[in-house]
């Protein structure tokens, strides 16, 4: 996309009723690197996450603990949501909860413009509704119990009895939109990513659609129906609406066409949510549909999706504490193919630790930082004449930030790192075959040492860029390490955009320190 565009994006709006786990953070993550890769692309970028804090479940867990919904969530909000960002190093530009005013307001007027428009009709609704969903089964998420709910039906995510629910409420008129979402989807193949996602959504709505029950009268944990109190707005309507009231719709119209539309990201088990239903909402509302929704895999953990319930859930924080929130953030960025299933292990997570970051990028840093130090009194030397073997590193390094720059705008995170660390890569081996080790016992080998130990400061430098996004941490460490914060600023400073272009690194820039980036990790048991 050109320099200075919009670029909103977010997760998807969390149910903050248990602590996070890894693949929480493995979302929030992505998000983040994602927008981090904008902002220091010049584009005019806006991050977004929240917490979803209405409906039946969580009024159920207030009561079970003794306390109102709204203490439960100020609770599970305050020690678990907001530190999570802190602990994953997220650098979030907004943080919007469903129990704040700004949301709730906006929230009645959006669903009041659905109802004038003519799109909402009142009704009896009886259903099969999963209250860990949040939802009314459609048929295919419908299976017989087994064990102790042998007899019942259960809910295919959750293995848990489905509730029969008979309540009046109010429906959206779903099924009148069948014909334009299958030719958005048409129009805008992008607009549902990966492949498999968007086969799966048209497979879904060529079905046909059914009208949507929005309303919930049972109880009262929730936003109201501005024309019937006596009804509160469904927890899904509720939560979707998130991405609009975060940016003004309704109350700052110049802070909505600036933001406006966004692109989300979300786990492939709420796809039909955000790629039906939601562009249908803004559809009907008379709001511009998002630019793109794309729909990562699940973590799996012994074969299993992550899951609270099955006792599968890993706290982030179990990882960060012993490898550090770069190695957590780099090994799920890396290690899964963004948008499709991936399997987590201590054992890989160990194994990429040691091999890629400790032994790669970290004994890379550390080498070069050392050996300019040693050889060159600390000062980054100028190199002399390019020989082939330079001359293919230089190359290296702008292809890399051509095709991490590519990989970027698909949402492949995955690819991007993989071009980018052809450069750690490349560069072990470079040292490998100069031995700058030898050449420095040679003083007839002087400029060759500069020339060797030039390009690796300088493709460093690009990759301390490249890098900083997945790993702000050890990057920034390393930038100040090479001198090139005093020399060109800060690191987030630096356009990603141009970070292949050679020789940015001034010649004569103090190198400093460097403490090992990856330090050794005994034991993961």
């Amino acid at each position: 996309m050109p320099a200075g565009e919009s670029f909103y994006i977010t997760t998807p709006i969390y149910y903050p009723s248990d602590v996070p786990h890894i693949g929480h953070g493995y979302t929030t993550v992505a998000v983040d690197t994602l927008a981090r890769w904008h902002r220091q692309s010049g584009d005019d970028t806006w991050m977004l996450t929240g917490t979803d804090e209405h409906g039946q479940k969580m009024l159920r867990a207030a009561a079970a603990n003794n306390v109102t919904p709204q203490e439960w969530v100020d609770r599970l909000v305050g020690e678990a949501w907001f530190p999570l960002l802190d602990t994953l190093d997220v650098a979030n530009d907004d943080f919007i909860r469903t129990t704040q005013q700004r949301h709730e307001e906006r929230v009645q007027q959006f669903v009041q413009a659905i109802y004038d428009h003519g799109h909402i009709y009142a009704g009896e609704y009886e259903a099969l509704y999963c209250v860990g969903c949040e939802e009314f089964k459609p048929d295919s998420e419908i299976v017989d119990g087994t064990g102790p709910f042998e007899g019942l039906k259960v809910c295919l995510i959750h293995s848990k009895p489905l509730e029969l629910l008979q309540e009046k409420n109010y429906f959206f008129k779903l099924s009148e939109f069948q014909d334009r979402l299958l030719e958005l989807y048409r129009e805008q193949p992008d607009f549902v990513r990966p492949e498999s996602a968007r086969n799966e959504v048209v497979s879904f709505v060529r079905q046909g659609l059914k009208d949507l029950s929005i309303s919930r009268s049972a109880f009262d944990w929730g936003i109201k129906v501005p024309w019937d109190d006596s009804h509160v707005i469904y927890v899904w309507v509720d939560a979707l609406l998130n991405y609009v009231t975060a940016v003004g719709y309704g109350t700052d119209p110049e802070e909505f066409a600036r933001r406006w539309p966004a692109h989300h990201v979300v786990g492939k088990d709420i796809l039909r949510f955000h790629a039906v239903i939601w562009p249908a909402m803004l559809m009907a509302a008379g709001v511009d549909v998002p630019k793109s929704v794309f729909a990562h895999g699940w973590l799996l953990v012994g074969g299993e999706k992550m899951s609270k319930s099955k006792l599968t859930g890993i706290a982030p924080s179990e990882i960060i504490d012993v490898f550090g929130s770069d190695a957590y953030r780099f090994y799920f960025l890396s290690a899964i193919s963004f948008g499709h299933d991936g399997s987590f292990s201590w054992e890989d997570l160990a194994s990429r630790y040691q091999a890629e970051l400790a032994n790669g990028f970290g004994n890379l840093a550390s080498r070069t930082t050392a050996m300019i130090q040693k050889y060159f009194d600390g000062v980054v030397p100028a190199a002399g004449e390019y020989t082939d073997a330079d001359l293919t590193i230089q190359s290296h390094v702008a292809a890399a930030g051509k095709q991490a720059d590519a990989a970027m705008e698909q949402f492949r995170i995955d690819d991007a790192i993989e071009a980018i660390w052809v450069i750690v890569d490349d560069l072990n081996g470079y040292i490998t075959e100069n031995e700058p080790w030898a050449l420095a016992r040679e003083e007839s080998q002087r400029e060759r040492l500069a020339t060797v130990l030039y390009t690796c400061a300088e493709s460093l430098r690009a990759l301390s860029v490249l890098l900083s996004p997945v790993m702000p941490k050890a990057t920034t460490t390393l930038w100040t390490a090479l001198g090139a914060e005093d020399a060109l600023g800060a690191l987030t400073a630096q356009p990603i955009r141009d970070a292949g272009r050679w020789g940015q690194l001034p010649v004569g820039t103090k190198v400093h320190t460097l403490a090992p980036l990856f330090p050794r990790v005994e034991s993961t048991a």
